[in-house]
Order: structure tokens, then C-alpha cells, then sequence
């Protein structure tokens, strides 16, 4: 009852478990859960800007909590300089004045009175009127003449005007006056129009609808002036003869008549005032993608906050699409994942049911990215802080090929070349999508990845990082030599410094892969080559143990390990570890070392009292404690493996038949033997090591039975333990092929025939005197002798006879 809740009681380290969950294999499902997780982290990453959309509003005058960088390039208006500028352009706007060359139609006006005034007065002298209604007349003809006039009324002028019977000279005088005035312009405010001195005015002819600049304002007379000049004018005109009244009354008539010809066009200014700030275009400074917009502590003034304003706009305009974005870069990473795993992954014996080995290359793949993408942030200060030092000269010290590195000494030089490309063109994009710079992160991580494919020394990895960072200086000084435009001279300090970094790149990744490396080993449970040649020294203390407690057993085991490691080769198989199985397949018959054969001592036979079942458990039970072994001796999962699969699922046959022997015995009374009681719990062999290791497993222990182990015997001995094993289907699960039986045929019957071949008989001395008491006390050549010599024959035979039965041979 203990036990059975010892069975069901849930493991409590949390690690353990994901391991027991994992350790089965991997389903499809898993698989798909893998990708999409690992391709939408990847893509979150790029566009991680979705995430930390700022929400802070901030005010004139106060102080910023944080340093805020600009997330990308964008162009700033300068408000002020703008203003600036168009309050110049609205300055330097010419005034605009309505231009009226007729004098607001004065000729028209002269004459059409002073015509009306000699009709009526014509008129009026030809009738006979009273005083009172002449007077009225009068009063008519006054009025309605300065109406046509269009000035105000003035008696004194209209008196002279009368006496002068409306002269011709007077108003055509006049007329002369007037124009000659109004064609050089009278200015309705000549104060105002004189601060216009230096830019000019347009004077704008109301009648053509043309413009004229005029520079010279100077010339223009204010209404004062216009009437002071019109009596010069009238005074040059006028003869003696016409006389002084006739001039007076002229420059009367011509001083009431002249109005401003030029007049301010309000609405007209204004407008071309705002055509002028219109033109001008807003001023922009360009504020490039992580440059500092506002430090920690720094008070806002309006340049920051017109910053902010642009940043935040920017940000919030591009969120709606940035997720469709970020969704679209999870598809095509996620399919260059898909391609991945089908192309490679899927084929690679490392990957067959592993879970472990998929999630060793997702947090790789994840964490070489974030390495990636946090450098470059820092490659980003650094050249803001070092303006010798710039971005794209840092980023050759980007140690990518150390991703390469541990994937190919973990997981096998196909499975580094596929995590290659996709860690090169993920770096690739991070940085900005530039093809030389995928190009030189892929060619170092192939050279990598090569460089460690059978890494059995830490310094390998240190000198394949040197060989990446000789290969890293001459792709560097290939790409400057290509984009001097953008990575400089590459003979300048700035290509020295890109050439020492390009190195570096390099060099680090093989230090930093000689510190992951245990690490990795102890977390995920690998087993590599270093780990292996640890593994195969003899002073292991489990090795110890086992050569004490079971010295026939460590010698099956030492025999074992030179006949796969004999083979391993020729059928592509990995030699080391094949060999370091074969040293501790066995280990699970420390606990019970008499119950097995080669540690018996002669006519030591503990199975004897023993039920069939019983002794078939006791021989089950050292495949389970051999796992158990291994794993409190951390030997690692390929090699716990290889010890739970190296007897398959084959039968115990002697047992087997004993067990069905008993029975017969006893008529069937008992329960019916069944045949999977007696057969090993498996797994059947999943690989080539495990295939090999069970073949010469079977084959060694077999070759202790040959009583005289001829080459001849071997051979058929050999070849018939293959051909027993295949037939019972214990390799069908592995991928040995009969070409690869056949050279392991070859390759065993070779080994035992060296170690099991024949020597020379020496023969012993003979002393005078003792020959004859000799031949009496046993000679060989006597007859109790071979009498005795062929008894211990017989008896070997049929102790091997036993044997063969016990292993399911004969």
C-alpha cells in the first residue's frame, strides 16, 4: 500500500516534471505551440515600440520623469523661426494704393456744370422776374451746380463764377490745373504713405486694373500741397489780359475741386500681407531615431514640447497598423521556422522525438536575438558618447557565431547550419535590414558551426572563435571597401577600429561558448563529446565499483566497448559514444553481481532454486537500475538511453522455456506461461550507438561459449547472433541497414578472432631420470591423461551447451 502511494505521489520539483513531460517525446501540437510562441516573441521584440507608447502629457514648464528618445526620424517645424520669418515676409510687403487718374471723373464734372450754369443763367437773364423769384432762381442754379460740382457749396465762388458769366477760360484753366495735378497723384495721408519710404507702394490704376511699383513717393502731393501748387499752375497759365479775377476765381474753382487721386487700399493690403506669410513655407529640423528629445529631470520648453507633440502623434498614428505589422512578421518568421524544422530539424536523429533538443534551439535562437537587439542599443550610446566609435564599427563585434557554436557541439553540424541562417537573417532585420551585414553574420556562424562539429577539447572552441575572427577582419574590410559611403575609409582610425571590433566579434564568442558549456550540460542534460572522453576514464568511481563487484561484467563491458568502437566508424556512427555506452550498459548488475553468468564462479548456480519468473525479473531488473545508476551519476541522457535500450525488447529465452518445461510438468494446472513475462521492457534501440551496442552485447557474450573459437566458428557464431536479432525485430527502430549488418559482422568477427586467437603450446622441460615416473604420473601423451583431457572437454561442451541455451542461441 506504501508503495502504491509512494507511485502517485506528485513530484515536487517543478524542473523534474517538464522534464517527465517532455522526456516521452514531442507531439505535433507541441510543435506548433513552439513555433508560434517563438515567432510572435521574436516579432514583438522588433516591434516592441507597440508596448511602450508613452502616456505622459506634459506641460510648458514642467519637468521631464524620464529621458524620452525619439522612436524614429521625423521633422520638427521651428515655430519660432517660422514666425519669424513670415512676420519678415508680412513686413516686406508692399502697401497697396488705388490709383483714380480722371480725379474721380472732375473733368466730366467742370464741364457738365459749368455748362448748366451758362444755360440757366442765359435763361434766367431772359426773363423778367421779381427780385424774390430771381433770387430763388439763383439760389436754384447754386445749388444744383456745385451738386454737379460734387463739392460743397460756395456763394463767394458762385458770385464770381456769375459776374464771370460762367467763362470758358475758368473752367478750361482749371480743367489744365487739375489734371496736371492729379497726374502726378495727391495722397489721401501722406504721413501714412511716407512710412512706406524705402519699400515702395503698388499703386493700382482702378480703371486699367495694372499695377505699378513706385519707389519714388516723394513725388506724390498731399491735398495742401496739390492747392498751393495749383495756384503756381494757374498763375503760369493765366495772362495779363484774362486778368487777376479771372486767375482768383480759377484757383478757387481748381483748389475746391482737387481731391486725393490716390487712396490706401485697405482690404487689398491685407490680403497681399497674408499672401506673403502664405509663401513662406514652415522651417523644419530633422530629428534622427534615438536622438535624445528631453533628458531626466530637464524643464520642457516649447521646442521639446513640439517634439513630443510629433513623437507622440507619430506613435499613435502608426499604432493602428504596427499590430497587422508585428502579425505579418510572425507569419514570415513563423514559416521560415515551419521551413526549418521540415528541411532539417525533422531529419536530424538529434530532433526524433526530442522536445528537449527543440527547446534548446528556441532559447538559443531567443536569446542570441535579444543579445542582438540589446547590443545594438548599447552600440547606440556608445557612438553618441564616442563620435570616433560609430554604430556600424560596433556592430561587427556582434558575437553571432557563438549561437552557431553551442547548436553544433550540442546538436550536430546540419542542425547549426539551419539555426545559422535563420539567426543571420533575424540579426539582419534587427539591424536594420542591411544584406552585407546578414552576409557577414552567416559566414562567420557556417565557419563556426564547422570549426566545433567534433569539439573533444575546450580550446577548440577558442580556436575556432580566432579562426571566425580572422575570417570577421577580411568580411569587415570587404564591406567598407564596398560602403565607404557609410562605414568610411577603411585604411581611416574609423576602419582600424571596425577591423579590432570584427575580431573581437569572433574571439568572444569562442571564450563566452567555453563558459556556456557546462552550464548547458547541466541544464539540459546533453552529453558531448568533452563530457564523453570524461566519461570513458576508467577511474570513473561507478566504473570502480563495477569492476569490483562485478569483474566479469567489466570485462564483458571493456570487450564490448572495443568491438563498437571498432565499428562505429564504418557505419557512420559516433565512435565515443558508442564506446562510453558500451563501458557502463551494464551497470545495472552491481546491485546482484552473482545472479549473472560471467560473474559466477564454476558450479555457482543461484538460479537454480529460483522460479523461471523470478530469475527472469532478477535479469529484467538490471536494465532499470542500470537507468537508475545513470542517472544518480548524471552520465547523461544519451548514454541512459542507450543502457535502457541495449537488450530491446528481446526474450529471455532459457527461462522461457523452462518456465513452458514446468508447466507441461505439472499438466497446465498452473496459470499459462506468457511470452512478454520473459521479454525486456524495451524501448526497442532508436539509434545507431543503441543498435550496435545491443548487437555486440549479445555477440560477446555468446563468444565465451566457443569452446574452440576458430575464426570459421566466430564468423557463423557472429552471423547468426545478427540474424537472430534481426529476425526478432529488436533493430527495426533504428537505422541500421544490412549493409551496415554486414560490415558489423565483419568488423566483430575480426575482433574476437584477434582477441580470441590460438597460441603456441610450450612444452614443459624434461629432467633425466623422471622421464618414465613422468609418463606414470600423467603425461600428456599417457592415456589417463587424455583420458582425463578429453573428460574436461566433454564437460566444457556441455557447460556450453547450457550457456548457449541461456542466452537463446542454441
Amino acid at each position: 500500500m506504501a508503495e502504491k502511494k509512494k507511485r502517485i505521489a506528485p513530484n515536487k520539483d517543478p524542473l523534474k516534471r517538464l522534464w517527465t513531460w517532455l522526456r516521452p517525446g514531442i507531439s505535433k501540437f507541441q510543435i506548433w505551440i513552439y513555433l508560434i510562441v517563438l515567432s510572435a516573441t521574436i516579432s514583438l521584440l522588433l516591434f516592441r515600440n507597440i508596448l511602450i507608447i508613452s502616456k505622459e502629457a506634459y506641460s510648458l514648464g514642467d519637468v521631464a520623469n524620464k529621458d524620452i528618445k525619439a522612436s524614429h526620424d521625423f521633422d520638427v517645424e521651428d515655430e519660432e523661426l517660422t514666425k519669424q520669418r513670415r512676420h519678415e515676409a508680412e513686413k516686406s510687403s508692399l502697401f497697396v494704393y488705388d490709383l483714380d487718374r480722371s480725379g474721380a471723373y472732375v473733368n466730366q464734372r467742370i464741364k457738365e456744370a459749368f455748362s448748366y450754369g451758362r444755360t440757366e443763367l442765359k435763361r434766367s437773364q431772359s426773363i423778367e422776374l421779381e427780385p424774390t423769384l430771381r433770387s430763388e432762381k439763383v439760389g436754384e442754379l447754386r445749388d444744383k451746380f456745385f451738386e454737379l460740382l460734387g463739392i460743397k457749396g460756395d456763394p463767394v465762388l458762385f458770385d464770381e463764377l456769375v459776374k464771370a458769366d460762367f467763362s470758358s477760360q475758368i473752367d478750361n484753366n482749371a480743367l489744365i490745373a487739375v489734371n496736371r495735378i492729379l497726374e502726378k497723384g495727391v495722397a489721401e495721408n501722406k504721413t501714412v504713405l511716407m512710412t512706406q519710404k524705402g519699400k515702395g507702394i503698388i499703386l493700382l490704376d482702378i480703371d486699367t486694373q495694372k499695377e505699378l511699383k513706385v519707389n519714388d513717393l516723394d513725388r506724390f502731393y498731399d491735398l495742401e500741397g496739390a492747392r498751393q501748387h495749383i495756384g503756381q499752375i494757374i498763375d503760369q497759365n493765366i495772362t495779363n489780359e484774362e486778368g487777376p479775377q479771372i486767375a482768383a476765381t480759377t484757383g478757387r474753382l481748381a483748389k475746391l475741386v482737387t481731391r486725393p487721386n490716390i487712396t490706401f487700399n485697405k482690404r487689398e493690403t491685407e490680403l497681399r500681407k497674408e499672401e506673403a506669410k502664405g509663401s513662406v513655407k514652415p522651417i523644419y529640423f530633422k530629428v534622427k531615431k534615438g536622438e535624445m528629445i528631453v533628458r531626466e529631470g530637464e524643464k520642457i520648453n516649447p521646442t521639446h514640447l513640439s517634439k513630443l507633440k510629433l513623437e507622440t502623434e507619430a506613435k499613435l498614428k502608426r499604432n493602428p497598423p504596427i499590430p497587422f505589422m508585428a502579425l505579418s512578421m510572425t507569419v514570415m518568421i513563423g514559416i521560415l521556422l515551419v521551413l526549418s524544422y521540415i528541411v532539417v530539424l525533422r531529419r536530424s536523429n538529434t530532433f526524433k522525438g526530442d522536445a528537449r533538443s527543440l527547446i534548446f534551439n528556441s532559447l538559443t535562437l531567443l536569446f542570441m536575438f535579444l543579445v542582438v537587439l540589446l547590443y545594438n542599443t548599447v552600440a547606440e550610446e556608445v557612438a553618441r558618447g564616442f563620435p570616433s566609435f560609430t554604430i556600424q564599427a560596433l556592430l561587427f563585434a556582434l558575437p553571432i557565431s557563438l549561437g552557431a557554436m553551442l547548436v553544433s557541439v550540442f546538436l550536430g553540424l546540419d542542425v547549426a547550419i539551419a539555426f545559422s541562417v535563420v539567426i543571420s537573417i533575424l540579426s539582419s532585420i534587427a539591424v536594420e535590414g542591411r544584406v552585407e551585414f546578414f552576409l557577414y553574420f552567416l559566414l562567420g556562424s557556417l565557419l563556426a558551426a564547422y570549426g566545433v562539429r567534433n569539439c573533444r577539447e575546450r580550446m577548440v572552441l577558442i580556436k575556432t572563435g580566432m579562426r571566425v575572427g580572422l575570417l570577421n577582419i577580411v568580411m569587415a574590410l570587404s564591406i567598407q571597401t564596398l560602403y565607404q559611403s557609410l562605414y568610411g575609409n577603411p585604411y581611416s582610425p574609423a576602419g582600424a577600429i571596425s577591423l579590432i571590433a570584427s575580431f573581437l566579434g569572433g574571439a568572444l564568442a569562442g571564450v563566452i561558448a567555453v563558459g556556456f558549456l557546462p552550464l548547458i550540460e547541466m541544464a539540459f542534460g546533453f552529453t558531448t563529446d568533452i563530457k564523453l572522453l570524461e566519461l570513458s576514464s576508467l577511474d570513473q568511481p561507478i566504473l570502480k565499483d563495477l569492476m569490483v563487484k562485478a569483474p566479469g561484467t567489466y570485462h564483458h563491458s571493456v570487450i564490448v566497448s572495443n568491438m563498437v568502437e571498432a565499428t562505429a566508424d564504418s557505419i557512420h556512427a559516433n565512435p565515443l559514444l558508442a564506446k562510453v555506452s558500451a563501458y557502463y550498459h551494464d551497470i545495472g548488475k552491481i546491485p546482484k553481481p552473482l545472479y549473472f553468468v560471467e560473474n559466477q564462479v564454476r558450479g555457482d548456480k543461484r538460479h537454480e532454486k529460483l522460479a523461471p519468473s523470478m530469475s527472469s525479473l532478477i535479469l529484467i531488473s538490471h536494465v532499470k537500475d542500470g537507468v537508475e545508476l545513470a542517472r544518480q551519476h548524471r552520465l547523461g541522457k544519451e548514454i541512459i538511453d542507450i543502457i535502457h535500450q541495449h537488450h530491446g525488447t528481446s526474450l529471455i529465452s532459457y527461462f522461457y522455456q523452462k518456465a513452458k518445461e514446468q508447466s507441461e510438468k505439472k499438466g497446465g494446472k498452473s496459470s499459462p506461461v506468457k511470452e512478454e513475462d520473459f521479454r525486456y521492457p524495451g524501448h526497442k534501440p532508436q539509434t545507431k550507438e543503441a543498435g550496435l551496442v545491443l548487437v555486440a552485447d549479445e555477440v560477446e557474450a555468446a563468444s565465451r561459449t566457443l569452446i574452440d573459437p576458430t575464426p570459421a566458428r566466430i564468423k557463423g557464431m557472429v552471423q547468426k547472433i545478427i540474424n537472430n536479432v534481426f529476425s526478432d525485430g529488436q533493430l527495426d527502430e533504428c537505422e541500421l541497414t544490412l549493409k551496415d549488418l554486414n560490415q558489423i559482422a565483419k568488423s566483430f568477427t575480426k575482433t574476437l578472432s584477434g582477441i580470441f586467437h590460438s597460441r603456441i603450446e610450450y612444452p614443459e622441460p624434461i629432467v633425466k631420470g623422471e622421464t618414465g615416473k613422468k609418463r606414470e604420473n600423467g603425461n600428456s601423451n599417457s592415456v589417463p591423461a587424455l583420458h582425463e583431457k578429453h573428460s574436461r572437454s566433454r564437460e566444457g561442451k556441455n557447460e556450453a551447451k547450457e550457456d548457449l541455451k541461456r542466452l537463446g542461441i542454441s
